[in-house]
């Protein structure tokens, strides 16, 4: 592509705004608005955008029932018989293979819209409620948790919305096959008054949940997809959204344990958090017992009480010993380092030994080949690495219940 054309490559996530529009005005209102954190899932690996000068994507959502709005704007677009054939990007094209059927283009439409929101009540089952308080001083804040199933009367299409919401906030997000009846969904909503004194709700996050079969009549229910609409972070809504899924769950008698699919960073912390706050009541974590390190007695009550697995429970245990660990004095810190580092270690270990019986048969260039490329040699400074940024970790998930925000 020539520097004349350069002008013409936009980042996709620098020119899309989005919004949740609760009336009228908040379509003018700047501070309604959110970028999307990734959108190569819809533009490309790159997530460039080719061919317009000053383009502007809107993607405006009525903030209960999710109504979207689709504006595309921009001041010139590159034309093929004028620049050798090149066309520009398709933009309404890869929206449209992602956004809910029903999305209107017209903006007055949208606003028309908007009325359905006054009439707007969740779908499903009201699990729980709670009430923030945002840590910028505002008043309390009121949401509620909602039960639904994949045969819950009209859910499926507020869904369709809702999915659509993942392409820009979850890497690798994939859009769930609702046709299986195994699914299950959890919805937070903001319970807010509107203008008119009448109650409202405003879409914030949701969690979906996979009810996996488990021999011989057991499930095993494992967390899926987990998001939060930005507005609505910082706050401690999937905090409690994660609380509700375990209490919802850990109630029925088939249930062996819940798990969570590949679990990004920033929700394990919350996983930790939750689950280390619900298991520091418990007998077998009290201080007496948690110094004298990890036990089965401590898999068996965070089992029975909130369905957590062992590897999970193991992390927790981890935590909590570090919380009630004076790491001033360096013989109870060593002892605690050296604990989590052989746990760390116990897959090296394990690698070690199958490259002892290696070196029996292999020659021993062949040897120093497979020593370079399963990388033994190194784990000593990976450990070290591994452990560092896992007690990091952990210091920030105490230092949150500690602070006791929820």
């Amino acid at each position: 592509m020539t520097d004349a054309l350069c002008h013409l490559v936009v980042d996709g996530n620098e020119v899309m705004e989005i919004k949740l529009v609760r009336s009228a005005e908040d379509i003018e209102k700047d501070d309604c608005s959110f970028a999307p954190e990734m959108c190569h899932q819809v533009f490309g690996e790159n997530e460039n955008i080719f061919g317009y000068s000053d383009l502007q994507i809107r993607l405006y959502y009525s903030a209960g029932s999710l109504q979207t709005y689709l504006g595309i704007e921009y001041t010139d677009k590159i034309e093929p018989s004028k620049s050798e054939g090149l066309k520009a990007d398709d933009v309404e094209g890869a929206l449209k293979k992602v956004l809910a059927p029903g999305y209107t283009t017209n903006l007055d439409q949208f606003v028309s819209l908007l009325k359905k929101d006054e009439s707007f009540t969740p779908y499903g089952r009201l699990l729980y409620a709670f009430t923030v308080t945002p840590r910028d001083g505002e008043d309390k804040r009121t949401f509620e948790v909602y039960y639904t199933e994949t045969s819950t009367s009209n859910f499926l299409s507020f869904h369709q919305r809702l999915q659509t919401f993942l392409l820009w906030y979850v890497d690798a997000a994939s859009f769930i096959d609702v046709d299986d009846d195994q699914w299950t969904f959890f919805t937070v909503y903001e319970k807010y008054q509107s203008e008119e004194g009448g109650w409202r709700y405003a879409t914030a996050g949701y969690a979906t949940v996979y009810r996996y079969y488990a021999y011989p009549h057991h499930i095993r229910p494992r967390v899926s997809q987990v998001l939060v609409l930005p507005p609505f972070r910082k706050m401690g809504v999937c905090a409690h959204l994660l609380q509700t899924i375990y209490s919802h769950f850990v109630t029925l008698p088939e249930v062996v344990d819940i798990t969570v699919e590949d679990p990004s960073e920033d929700f394990q912390r919350i996983r930790d958090y939750v689950d280390a706050k619900n298991c520091q009541s418990l007998p077998a974590f009290q201080p007496a017992k948690i110094f004298q390190g990890f036990s089965t007695e401590m898999a068996n009550q965070a089992c029975s009480k909130y369905k957590i697995n062992k590897k999970q429970t193991r992390r927790v245990y981890e935590i909590l010993r570090l919380k009630n660990t004076n790491t001033s004095d360096k013989t109870a810190y060593l002892s605690y380092r050296l604990d989590v580092k052989n746990r760390l270690n116990a897959p090296f270990q394990k690698k070690k030994l199958e490259m002892k019986k290696l070196q029996k048969v292999l020659k021993p260039e062949e040897y120093a080949a497979t020593l370079t490329a399963t990388g033994v040699g190194e784990t000593q400074n990976r450990l070290a690495s591994h452990y560092q940024t896992l007690e990091h970790e952990y210091r920030r998930v105490i230092h949150r219940m500690e602070m006791d925000f929820d």
